[in-house]
């Protein structure tokens, strides 16, 4: 297994990680621990879809992570006027 191959793997738990807790009820879609979570493995997917020119999987990965920041900016910013 290469370095590459361990990366993806902890990219995509990650995302898991999140999705599975939210589904569970454990962990609320509107925190920063979610968008956290989901910008942290996205990132890393859509740097490894980058790396390795796959084109579907990086517009996948890469619009995830901006909507996991975007998310992550609005819940800052609500911190910030509360």
């Amino acid at each position: 297994m290469h370095v590459l191959d361990v990366l993806e793997i902890v990219g995509a738990i990650t995302i898991l990680i999140a999705f599975a807790a939210a589904q569970a009820g454990r962990l609320r879609q509107r925190t920063i621990t979610y968008q956290l979570l989901n910008l942290l493995g996205s990132g890393v997917l859509a740097t490894i879809a980058a790396i390795q020119l796959s084109w579907g999987f990086l517009l996948l990965e890469g619009t995830w992570a901006v909507i996991s920041l975007i998310g992550l900016l609005a819940l800052k910013r609500r911190q910030q006027t509360d």
